[in-house]
C-alpha cells in the first residue's frame, strides 16, 4: 500500500484528472463513482431545490473534449485501451469514442490510485455500459471482473414503442484476488415453509440468503424524498451505504472523483471511512458540509462531545494533491518492470511529429521487413524496446512498421527479434 498525500475529508474542486494524477500510486481501498452516461442531453437540477444552479452537459465531440496527450499516452501505453475506443468509433461514432477516451484517462488513473486489495464500482447506464465493460475489461483485465449489478426500479415513464428502461448498471472490478468483500444477506419471505421453518414475529416463513446481483430493494429518489436535495443525477444514499459495506472496511479510504451532491463522501462518514470527493461544481463542499449537518454528522462548531464534525475539518481545496512517490504514470508496464533510461529532459514529440521525423529519416520503409510503400498510412509507430520490458516513449526508441508487422511484434519483440521472426516466415 502506498502512503496518502491527502487529508481525509477532502473536497477537491475542478476537473478531477488533475487531483487524480496528483494522488499518490495505491492509496485507495474503494471508489465508488457515478460519472456522465454520455446521454447525449444537458442536466439541470430542480429551479427552487438547494442544488438550484447545478447544470451539466453530458455531451461529447472528438474536436472539442480530447486532447491530443491523452490519445498518445492511451495509444503508447494501453493499446488494448485504444483497441476499445476505435471499436466504439466504428459502432457508436465518433462521440462515443470521445467519451470513452475522455473517461478513459481518468479510469486508467482510478486503477493506479486504488490498494492491491481495492475495488472499484462504475455506475452507469445502458447509453454506454457495453463499451465501458469492453474498456474496463482492457484496463483492470478481464480475469478481475467480479460482477455486473442491476440497480432495478419503478419510476419515471414507459414507452409502448420498447420495454421500459428501469435499470442502471453497476460494474463491479477487483484490483487483484485480493479485494475485500464483505457478504450481504437478505431476507426472503415464503408463504409456506417449504424451504425453511423459521418464522418472523408476524408469523411469516423466512430464509436469510446471500444477496443476488440484481437489486430491486432500494427505491430512486423522488422529487417528495426526504434526502432529495434536488441536483440533477441524484443517487439514495442506500445504493452507496451497500456498495461501501460490502467493499471496504472501517477506516478505508473511499474515493468518487465524481462526486456530485455528496452521496459518497456522506455515505463513508456514516460508515466510518475515510474519504476523499471530486467535483466541478461550484457548490460540491457547501453541499456536502449541508448533507452532512443534516444526517446529524456535523455542527458549525462540533459539540461538546466530540462526536460530531466541525465544518472546519470538512477540507476544500482546487489545487492537485503533489506526489511524494515514484511519480509514474498509469502505464501498467512501470510497475513491474525496471526502465532501461529515463526519458531525455526537452520538449515531448507528439507521436505525429514523431512519424515526420522518421519518414524524413528512413523514407516510407516498413523497418521490420523492409517493403516500401507510396502512402505513410501504411506505416504505423511502434517501440523497439517493448513497453513491457521498459522500454521509453522517446523518439530513439521508436520506428515505423506496417500493420502485419506490428502484428506479430506485438508488445513482445525488439526490432532485430520481429527480424528474425520475419526471416523465419520468408517474410523479408
Amino acid at each position: 500500500m502506498g502512503t496518502p498525500n491527502f487529508a481525509n475529508r477532502t473536497l477537491y474542486h475542478g476537473d478531477n484528472l488533475p487531483f487524480l494524477r496528483g494522488m499518490n500510486s495505491e492509496t485507495v481501498q474503494l471508489i465508488a463513482t457515478d460519472p456522465p452516461f454520455n446521454k447525449n442531453r444537458d442536466f439541470h437540477a430542480t429551479p427552487d431545490s438547494l442544488a438550484a444552479g447545478a447544470k451539466f452537459e453530458d455531451r461529447w465531440r472528438w474536436e472539442e473534449d480530447v486532447h491530443p496527450e491523452w490519445v498518445d499516452a492511451i495509444q503508447d501505453d494501453w493499446p488494448a485501451v485504444w483497441q476499445v475506443i476505435e471499436a466504439a468509433r466504428v459502432a457508436g461514432g465518433d462521440d462515443m469514442a470521445a467519451f470513452l477516451c475522455w473517461l478513459g484517462v481518468r479510469l486508467l488513473e482510478m486503477h493506479r490510485v486504488l490498494t492491491e486489495d481495492g475495488s472499484l464500482y462504475l455506475h452507469c447506464d445502458p447509453t454506454a455500459s457495453h463499451y465501458l465493460k469492453a474498456m474496463l475489461d482492457a484496463i483492470f483485465g478481464r480475469r478481475q471482473f467480479r460482477n455486473q449489478i442491476i440497480w432495478g426500479y419503478r419510476t419515471g415513464g414507459v414507452s409502448k414503442k420498447y420495454w421500459a428502461r428501469k435499470h442502471d448498471v453497476l460494474f463491479f472490478y477487483a484490483k487483484s484476488d485480493a479485494y475485500a468483500h464483505n457478504p450481504v444477506q437478505e431476507r426472503i419471505y415464503y408463504e409456506k415453509p417449504f424451504f425453511t421453518d423459521q418464522q418472523d414475529e408476524q408469523g411469516r416463513y423466512y430464509a436469510d440468503v446471500y444477496l443476488r446481483d440484481v437489486w430491486t430493494d432500494i427505491k430512486p429518489l423522488i422529487n417528495v424524498s426526504k434526502e432529495r436535495f434536488g441536483y440533477p443525477t441524484q443517487k439514495p444514499l442506500a445504493l452507496y451505504d451497500r456498495i461501501i459495506r460490502a467493499s471496504s472496511n472501517e477506516g478505508d479510504f473511499v474515493l468518487d472523483p465524481f462526486c456530485g451532491c455528496a452521496t459518497t463522501p456522506v455515505a463513508a462518514e456514516r460508515l466510518g471511512r475515510r474519504w476523499i470527493g471530486m467535483d466541478i461544481w461550484d457548490q460540491a463542499h457547501d453541499t456536502v458540509i449541508q448533507r452532512l449537518q443534516a444526517e446529524g454528522l456535523a455542527a458549525p462548531d462540533g459539540d461538546a462531545a466530540g462526536r460530531l464534525l466541525t465544518f472546519g475539518q470538512i477540507g476544500y481545496s482546487t489545487a492537485p494533491p503533489v506526489r511524494s512517490d515514484e511519480g509514474d504514470t498509469a502505464a501498467p508496464v512501470l510497475k513491474t518492470k525496471k526502465k532501461r533510461s529515463q526519458e531525455p529532459p526537452g520538449p515531448k514529440l507528439t507521436r505525429a511529429e514523431m512519424v515526420d521525423i522518421l519518414i524524413e529519416e528512413n523514407g516510407l520503409v516498413c523497418e521490420g521487413c523492409e517493403r516500401e510503400f507510396d502512402d505513410p498510412l501504411y506505416l504505423e509507430l511502434d517501440h523497439n524496446t517493448p513497453r513491457s520490458d521498459g522500454g521509453v516513449n522517446h523518439i530513439s526508441n521508436r520506428l515505423l512498421l506496417c500493420g502485419p508487422c506490428n502484428r506479430i511484434k506485438s508488445n513482445k519483440l525488439t526490432l532485430s527479434g520481429l527480424r528474425a521472426e520475419n526471416k523465419r516466415r520468408g517474410r523479408m
